[in-house]
C-alpha cells in the first residue's frame, strides 16, 4: 500500500504547514525566491535552521510514522531530508519502531539546493552525472547513489505512430514544420514568429489552464496553422507530433522533450532552481536560450530554413540522452528497498548496510 503525504501540510504546526503554499508566491517575485534559495544554500546555514525546525516540529511529524507505519519512506521533496531522518532516529532510539529505509528520489535536473543529500540516506535517486557528482561533494558515497534518470509520466515511455499518423490524428497539418510553444505565457509574443515562419509551418500552443489567454490567442488569425490548446493529457504526443518546442527550463518537461527527441529552445528559467538546466541542453548540444522574443522567432527560422539538418542533428542527440524508463526503474528498486533486497537495487557501488543502521535512500 503506498501512502502520499504532504509533511508540510498535514503533519507541520502553523506556520510549517504553509510553507509550500509560499512557492508559488515567491517564484513570481524571483529576487524573492533567489534571495531564499541563495541564503540557505550553505551547510553552516541551513543545517542548523533545519535543526531548530526540526524540533518544533518533530511531535506532529513523528504522528505521521505512528499513523501510516512504513516500511519506506520516499522523500521527492529538497526540504524533507534532514527533518524526517532526525525524527526516524529518534523514534528508534527511543525503540517507537524499527529502522526503515529512506529514500530521496531528486526531482531537480542538474545542480540543485544541498539541502536534497544527506548522508544518512539509504539511497539517492539521481538523474543526471551532474546531480551524482554534487552528492558525492556534499558527502553521499556511490554505495548510496543510484542514477536511473528523471522520473516522468509513464506516457512518456508509450510507443507512438509515425509523426505523419499522430499529425493526422491531433488534426495538425502532415508536412509542415512544426514548433510547440509549451510555454503559454510565450504564446502572448506569437506574434513575433509572424516574420520568421513560412506559410506552410504550424504552431501549436498549449496554454495549460490559462483560459483567458487561449481564447485571445485562438479569436486571432496567423499566416500560418496555429492550433490552441488548454490543459492537454496527451502532452507526449504533442511532443513527439512536433520539430521543436519554446518552454521555460523546468527539469520535467526537459526530460521529456529528450525522450521524444525534440530540440528545445529555452526562454526562461526559476531563479537559482533551474539556471542549470540551461548549460546541461546548451552543453549537450540540444536546444538554445534566449529570453527575446523577436531572437526567438529568428530561431526558429533558422532552424526552420538554413539550418534544418542542425535542427535534425539536435532531435538525434535529444533522443539519445532521453531515460524513457527512469521512472520505472525508480519504482523497482524502491520496491526492493521496501522488501529489504538491497542486492537489486542498482547502486552505483555495491551497498552493504550494517547491521541496525537506519537506511535512508
Amino acid at each position: 500500500k503506498i501512502f502520499i503525504v504532504d509533511m508540510w501540510k498535514n503533519y507541520c504546526k502553523w506556520p510549517v504547514n504553509r510553507f509550500g503554499d509560499s512557492y508559488s508566491f515567491m517564484v513570481k517575485h524571483p529576487w524573492m525566491w533567489r534571495i531564499n534559495f541563495r541564503s540557505t544554500e550553505p551547510t553552516f546555514l541551513h543545517r542548523p535552521t533545519l535543526h531548530v525546525l526540526g524540533q518544533y516540529v518533530k511531535k506532529t511529524m513523528s504522528k505521521a510514522f505512528d499513523e501510516i507505519k512504513p516500511h519506506l519512506v520516499v522523500s521527492v521533496h529538497p526540504l524533507l531530508q534532514h527533518i524526517p531522518i532526525a525524527v526516524l532516529k529518534s523514534r528508534v532510539k527511543a525503540k517507537l519502531q524499527d529502522p526503515v529505509p529512506f529514500a530521496t528520489v531528486v526531482t531537480d535536473l542538474t545542480k540543485c539546493h544541498p539541502t536534497w543529500y544527506h548522508r544518512d540516506a539509504t539511497a539517492c535517486f539521481v538523474p543526471t552525472e551532474v546531480c551524482r557528482q554534487q552528492a558525492k561533494q556534499l558527502g553521499l558515497k556511490d554505495s548510496q547513489i543510484v542514477m536511473h534518470g528523471l522520473p516522468i509520466r509513464p506516457q512518456f515511455t508509450e510507443k507512438l505512430p509515425p509523426k505523419a499518423k499522430l499529425r493526422a490524428k491531433l488534426g495538425m497539418l502532415k508536412e509542415a514544420t512544426t514548433v510547440m510553444i509549451g510555454d503559454g505565457e510565450f504564446g502572448v509574443n506569437i506574434e513575433a514568429l509572424r516574420a520568421t515562419l513560412p506559410s506552410n509551418a504550424q504552431v501549436v500552443v498549449i496554454c495549460g489552464r490559462n483560459k483567458k489567454l487561449a481564447a485571445r490567442l485562438a479569436s486571432k488569425e496567423y499566416p500560418f496553422k496555429v492550433i490552441v490548446n488548454g490543459f492537454v493529457n496527451n502532452m507526449s504526443e504533442w511532443m513527439a507530433a512536433s520539430d521543436c518546442i519554446i518552454t521555460k527550463a523546468g527539469p520535467g518537461t526537459i526530460a521529456e522533450a529528450l525522450i521524444r527527441g525534440v530540440p528545445l529552445l529555452l526562454n526562461g528559467c526559476v531563479p537559482c532552481q533551474e539556471e542549470g538546466n540551461i548549460p546541461f541542453v546548451l552543453e549537450n548540444q540540444v536546444g538554445a536560450f534566449e529570453k527575446d522574443p523577436v531572437k526567438i522567432a529568428a530561431i526558429i527560422g533558422d532552424w526552420f530554413g538554413p539550418n534544418k539538418k542542425e535542427l535534425a542533428a539536435m532531435a538525434t542527440r535529444a533522443k539519445a540522452l532521453g531515460r524513457p524508463h527512469a521512472t520505472y526503474r525508480i519504482v523497482r528498486d524502491l520496491a526492493s528497498l521496501a522488501e529489504g533486497d538491497y542486492s537489486k537495487v542498482q547502486f552505483l557501488s555495491e551497498h552493504s548496510p550494517k547491521e541496525g543502521e537506519l537506511l535512508m535512500a
